[in-house]
């Protein structure tokens, strides 16, 4: 339990800020409010879908409110009437206005899923899978005017395995993120805490996910192509095309040929520097596929247009593919 009840102003959106929403509440604070994007049209019914933040606040009994903008006057009241003691801020979607940060007593505090500087931005669990990172991490942050510039309060890390994705991984940083929140905060208000500035010459920044980034390249390396498929799964995905059909990938393992020669599951096969980027190789194990820079890629799990992720020796079985066919290029 809290050493203090703070009067708690939330304001979070995805799956990724439940549990600590839940967190919070289970440590005893008063929750006076909490703020979500607006229900949004999805499928072809378009039918109203809440935000998981809403409907884990629903369960919680905790008042709603889903403003379209913060800037609105009435909503400034609102906010202030709420009088919150501190504001949690974790995937909101929305920028505070500078008046709002300055507001509560302790400040607004920012629950990050990167280790700051690194990777500001909407898109950080994302960019540490592309770009092949071994430790990520859980930022506690002091919220300023700029985009996540703010001074750190705490870093939790946390090592990143070799084939984890964006999906497992962002499973893990939230409840990182929830079991951090509490004890932090708890010193925060205490005093026994100091944040520490950001170092800005040190900051990298991330791009917004597009589906575009999925489309597979294989005059890429092997390692770069199978961090893009952990980085786009499960969304938005990566995906190339086999005789012209739209084919998903969803598993795959970087191969280091030596000597002319790759090992798969225990079995040695005999590879050629003229193998296209692109070809299958072989199909031992699943689709052996040529890249860029005399590398290799075991395709393991795919997902064919219209149909449900399978096996790729599934695929295989089924699509009677042979060694020597070639993804499509564009």
């Amino acid at each position: 339990m809290s050493n203090e009840t703070l009067r708690v102003l939330f304001m979070g959106t995805p799956d990724f800020s439940v549990p600590t929403l839940k967190a919070l509440a289970e440590w005893g604070h008063h929750i006076v409010g909490v703020y979500c994007q607006p229900d949004k049209e999805k499928g072809r019914g378009k039918q109203l879908q809440k935000p998981p933040v809403k409907m884990a606040a629903l369960e919680l009994g905790l008042p709603i409110f889903q403003p379209h903008t913060l800037k609105d006057e009435a909503v400034k009241e609102e906010l202030m009437a709420l009088e919150p003691d501190v504001v949690v801020v974790i995937a909101y979607g929305k920028i505070l206005p500078p008046w709002l940060i300055r507001f509560p007593q302790y400040g607004c505090i920012n629950v990050h899923a990167s280790i700051l500087p690194k990777y500001r931005g909407a898109a950080p669990i994302h960019y540490a899978i592309l770009n092949g990172d071994s430790k990520t991490g859980v930022t506690i942050m002091h919220m300023d005017d700029g985009l996540d510039t703010g001074d750190i309060i705490d870093i939790v890390e946390t090592d990143i395995g070799p084939n984890e994705t964006t999906g497992e991984l962002f499973e893990r940083l939230a409840k990182l993120g929830a079991e951090t929140i509490n004890p932090v905060l708890d010193k925060w208000v205490a005093g026994t805490i100091q944040s520490i500035p950001q170092d800005d010459d040190a900051a990298t920044h991330t791009a917004k996910i597009t589906k575009d980034m999925g489309h597979i390249d294989w005059t890429k390396d092997g390692v770069t192509i199978a961090n893009l498929i952990r980085g786009l799964n499960p969304t938005p995905g990566c995906y190339t095309y086999l005789s012209g059909k739209r084919l998903k990938v969803w598993k795959a393992i970087p191969i280091i040929a030596s000597a002319n020669t790759i090992e798969v599951n225990g079995k040695y096969l005999s590879v050629s520097d003229a193998d296209e980027p692109g070809t299958i190789v072989s199909t031992v194990g699943g689709m052996i596929v040529a890249t860029g820079n005399n590398g290799y890629l075991l395709i393991t799990e795919i997902q064919p247009e219209n149909k449900k992720r399978m096996t790729a020796q599934d695929f295989i079985n089924g699509h009677q593919i042979k060694g020597g066919m070639a993804f499509d290029k564009g």
